[in-house]
């Protein structure tokens, strides 16, 4: 049987009123797939983003988030920002973060020890449960980025909302974050959607690409879209995907290489 469609969306366009940077798409995405969001810089990943968050409006079209359109607050979303600022100097422990996840007006207040259980097991969930009680200032950034997973997983969100959260990671923390996240897919049957600057950590995980480029959104199989012809028809010009021997893949255009990332 089919799996339920979590994301809908028709003829959609998104932007600025002043700037339309995507028009006419049309995909679904479906419960328990791990999709990668891919395309230049200032295409409209992050504004793709803010449509499901229910941040800003469509231009035109329709969205619609298992059945309903987007709502800002929805508990059943999982968001992993870009940038989540931390000073050196901030002395808030790990778990109080990770608990703002459950109520995000109440800072950890009156939820007692069900709340600590619900932090401490999403902790442990990204292997983080060691750095509970660390000082949020005294964490690396590929620690960091396990908080702020664990952040919005402890909810038990239904779709995950991760923007470049393989940024600044050298390549065997890319690797192991990349796995962890396909194991909360796979595990929870969690629907992850994921902006990346570098399609190659995903590749042996990715169910779908949505590649945001020229005006357009275009989706499939990373098979479908991660070759020559399918871009060079997605930018309207020119453009080859090389495979090296370990089967590591580069996007060349008439421009040079084409970066992924906003």
């Amino acid at each position: 049987m089919d799996k339920e469609a979590i994301i809908t969306a028709e003829n959609l366009a998104g932007g600025y009123a002043t700037k339309t940077l995507f028009d006419q798409a049309e995909f679904s995405i479906k419960q328990g797939e791990f999709v990668a969001v891919l395309g230049p810089n200032g295409a409209g990943k992050t504004t793709l983003f803010g449509l499901l968050l229910g941040l800003a409006q469509p231009l035109k079209g329709s969205l619609s988030i298992f059945g309903k359109a987007p709502r800002r607050g929805n508990p059943r979303i999982g968001y992993v920002p870009q940038r989540h600022p931390i000073d050196a100097q901030m002395r808030i422990e790990a778990i109080q973060l990770v608990r703002l996840g459950i109520d995000g007006n109440r800072w950890g207040i009156g939820l007692g020890d069900q709340g600590i259980e619900k932090a401490f097991a999403a902790l442990k969930a990204v292997g983080g449960e060691e750095l509970a009680h660390q000082p949020l200032g005294s964490l690396s950034g590929g620690e960091l980025k396990r908080i702020f997973l664990a952040e919005a997983l402890v909810g038990e969100p239904d779709l995950l909302l991760l923007d470049e959260p393989l940024a600044n990671l050298d390549i065997r923390r890319e690797s192991n974050f990349v796995r962890l996240i396909n194991n909360i897919v796979r595990s929870r049957g969690v629907t992850a959607l994921l902006i990346a600057h570098d399609i190659n950590p995903l590749l042996p995980v990715l169910d779908r690409v949505l590649y945001v480029a020229n005006g357009r959104i275009t989706n499939g199989k990373p098979s479908e879209i991660l070759n020559s012809k399918a871009l060079t028809e997605l930018y309207g010009m020119p453009v080859e995907v090389v495979k090296d021997s370990h089967g590591r893949i580069a996007v060349v255009g008439m421009e040079g290489p084409v970066q992924h990332h906003d």
